[in-house]
């Protein structure tokens, strides 16, 4: 408990997400403008955005094609909702696209407002789906140790960041929730057999842990959990959100690792940041029971005002031109390359204890002694964005966009500032 005497401090009135206000009050950086890989600051400072914000500016910052996209849309129509019989062009455009890039054959698209909606509406879907089955003790949803599925009621309890779980009462809000081992296939099918397959709904997995501290998968674990969900009729929900819309060099992550998901969640990238929109991909098997012609057919209760929004839409739809036009899939693949041998190179230094690339994504992992805060600190002063993670670890996730100088440069601040680091 905090110590009740501890003066109030002051600040904005803007409440910072995600923040130790102690620890970033005098200290806030407030950007105003960006272009490109660049974020520029209220006070001058030009900043090489090397986290692409929070891992969303795929095609860059200030793009004015998707400035225009949503200007014209807005003049035609800003929004309007899609409950019941009313649906929206832009809607429904987007949907159709992205069922055509869907790595799930024939689903349908549930459109909200961001990845923590997503989750929230994936695990819902999924007890739905058991208890319209019959199969009513199936309630449960899994999720890996290390695990970051957004900060909504469902995120938060299926969180394997202790941290995001912690304060509210009770081991989780939602509370037929359970962690599972992030590294080890075996201990997974111990935890499904202790738990029982029969209370178990959905198992949750992001593809390469992003916020846990870009963990790329292990070699056959993804298939592992595959084969348990399947040979255990447990839904398998991927969580695309950070991967999805070219991070890995693919559409979708889960093209690159095989898998063939009951649901996918995405956000992020579907608009590169320039408009809130998330959503769900939903396997026929999933979506089917709630489409036939019956007067008993089931209704799933989901949806939200801004859900299909219009606008977010239309940028959509032009963000994943963009992708297309710009060959930026292709590009990841370089990038990716390029970004684990630059970053191998720092393998050298004491401090390292190892690093990761998976896709265009990338984390180094620091001795305990050198703080990956004070170096992300410290990238500031050089002029680069980077991010604490968990485990001591530096986030490296820049657009799409990067030229390969940028990335030698970066890596070459990094290179710098924990050399400092070293000598303190």
């Amino acid at each position: 408990m905090s110590d009740k005497n501890s003066p109030i401090l002051t600040g904005p009135a803007l409440w910072s997400a995600q923040a130790h206000l102690p620890s970033v009050l005098g200290r806030q950086l407030t950007v105003d403008r960006a272009e490109g890989s660049y974020v520029f600051t209220t006070e001058g400072r030009r900043l090489f955005d090397g986290t692409a914000g929070l891992w969303h500016a795929n095609v860059g910052h200030s793009r004015p094609e998707l400035a225009e996209a949503a200007y014209e849309q807005m003049r035609r129509l800003e929004t309007y909702h899609i409950f019941g019989r009313y649906l929206n062009d832009r809607a429904v455009e987007l949907a159709e696209r992205l069922a055509a890039l869907s790595p799930i054959a024939d689903p349908k698209v549930i459109l909200n407002s961001g990845g923590s909606d997503a989750i929230d509406v994936s695990c819902k879907l999924a007890r739905r789906h058991w208890q319209r089955e019959g199969r009513t003790t199936k309630t449960v949803i899994l999720s890996r140790e290390f695990a970051y599925h957004g900060l909504h009621a469902y995120g938060t309890s299926i969180a394997g960041l202790d941290f995001n779980r912690a304060g509210y009462g009770t081991e989780s809000l939602v509370p037929e929730t359970a962690r599972v081992s992030t590294y080890d296939i075996a201990a997974v099918e111990r935890t499904v057999q202790e738990i029982g397959a029969e209370h178990i709904a959905a198992i949750v997995a992001e593809p390469i842990q992003g916020t846990g501290g870009v963990n790329p998968p292990v070699p056959g674990y993804l298939e592992g959990l595959q084969r348990i969900c399947r040979e255990n009729d447990i839904l398998l929900i991927v969580d695309e959100v950070i991967t999805g819309f070219g991070r890995t060099g693919h559409m979708f992550a889960s093209e690159r690792y095989g898998l063939r998901p009951d649901l996918i969640t995405f956000a992020k990238g579907v608009t590169s940041g320039y408009a809130q929109l998330g959503g769900v991909l939903v396997a026929p098997h999933i979506w089917e029971p709630f489409y036939r012609d019956s007067s008993d057919t089931p209704v799933f209760r989901h949806g939200a005002t801004y859900a299909g929004h219009a606008t977010a839409c239309a940028v959509a739809l032009r963000n994943l031109d963009i992708l297309e036009e710009d060959k930026l899939l292709p590009r990841v693949t370089e990038l990716e390359q390029l970004l684990a041998r630059e970053l191998n190179g720092l393998t050298a230094r004491a401090a390292v204890v190892e690093t990761r690339v998976a896709g265009f994504l990338g984390g180094i992992t620091l001795r305990d002694d050198v703080s990956a805060e004070a170096v992300t600190d410290e990238l500031v002063e050089h002029g680069f964005i980077t991010r604490p993670l968990r485990g001591n670890t530096v986030q490296i996730s820049p657009p799409f966009i990067t030229t390969d100088d940028e990335i030698r440069q970066l890596v070459a601040a990094i290179d710098t500032v924990i050399s400092a680091q070293e000598g303190k």
